[in-house]
């Protein structure tokens, strides 16, 4: 049986307002930069400050705050401030935030999906306690998308017999993410394919067993990996780790660029592994996975 992976992980905490603390993985961090002079971008989004060059690369810098519904950073507070240089979906994005606490390590099993009416929760992806207190870890993947909507827009087209591949298999779609889940689910539905979908790790463990002892395992199952309670390391472990769940084909997915998700991916079993929410190359991945099954099926006397 598979080793099981390591599941715990940096989280870098950052200030955007004087009352909450917040957070993202360390695994999307790239660097960290002191204030440095940015130029103007014409006709972007009112939160992007403009571009900095940092070690030769020129990327855009957003005031993380302004972004998700805090007071914009004055010019003291820029000049003061810090940015932080992330490696999300292939490509590199600088958030300009107020101060930088520290860097702390947390098992996801300790973070919890962020309570229904929390201030600013459509922005957040879980919270946690560090020290007796409370934080909030950003979605950056959502910020991204309401910053630059075009790059949510994804298409994706399949051929009739690619559909009908696709149609009698049952989906469960996994995702803390609300932008990716509804990415995905636009793309599923467009194309007239059932399927399942939550947000929660435990929850699709539960919707997993539930469904094998119905006699209808899932197929297919697409999972985040950066998810808090249950991540997608451990819940394709458990799934692999449950004869009547084995048999089911795991695409995992990551929005972080890091060979060290793929390698971690493979160690608990999964099929394959993804570093990008891409609903060209999850479709594809989901094709594989349904010639998969189907090759199975073959094999049963």
């Amino acid at each position: 049986m598979n080793t099981k992976a390591n599941h715990s992980q940096g989280l870098l905490l950052f200030r955007l307002s004087a009352a909450q603390t917040f957070a993202i993985g360390t695994l999307k961090v790239k660097e960290l930069t002191p204030y440095t002079p940015l130029t103007s971008l014409p006709h972007s989004h009112p939160a992007v400050l403009g571009a900095a060059t940092i070690r030769g690369n020129t990327i855009p810098v957003i005031d993380m705050a302004a972004a998700v519904g805090y007071n914009a950073m004055t010019t003291d507070e820029l000049k003061s401030g810090y940015i932080i240089t992330t490696d999300c979906q292939r490509q590199e994005i600088g958030f300009m935030v107020r101060g930088i606490d520290k860097i702390v390590d947390c098992n996801w099993r300790d973070i919890n999906p962020p309570p229904k009416g929390l201030k600013d929760d459509t922005f957040l992806t879980g919270v946690t306690r560090v020290e007796e207190q409370l934080v909030q870890l950003i979605d950056v993947e959502l910020i991204l998308s309401k910053i630059f909507p075009d790059k949510g827009n994804q298409v994706a087209v399949l051929t009739d017999m690619q559909r009908e591949q696709l149609k009698p298999l049952n989906i469960l779609l996994v995702d803390d993410s609300l932008v990716a889940r509804k990415q995905l689910s636009d793309a599923l539905n467009g194309m007239n394919i059932p399927y399942q979908v939550t947000g929660d790790g435990k929850q699709a463990l539960e919707i997993m067993n539930n469904d094998a002892r119905s006699g209808n395992p899932i197929d297919l199952l697409v999972s985040d990996i950066e998810m808090p309670g249950l991540d997608g390391y451990e819940l394709a472990f458990e799934v692999r780790d449950k004869p009547e769940l084995a048999a089911t084909y795991i695409v995992l997915h990551s929005s972080i660029s890091s060979e060290i998700s793929i390698s971690q991916a493979q160690q608990v079993g999964a099929n394959e592994a993804l570093t990008k929410f891409d609903v060209h190359e999850l479709i594809q991945a989901m094709l594989r996975g349904a010639e998969h099954r189907q090759g199975q099926t073959k094999k049963q006397p």
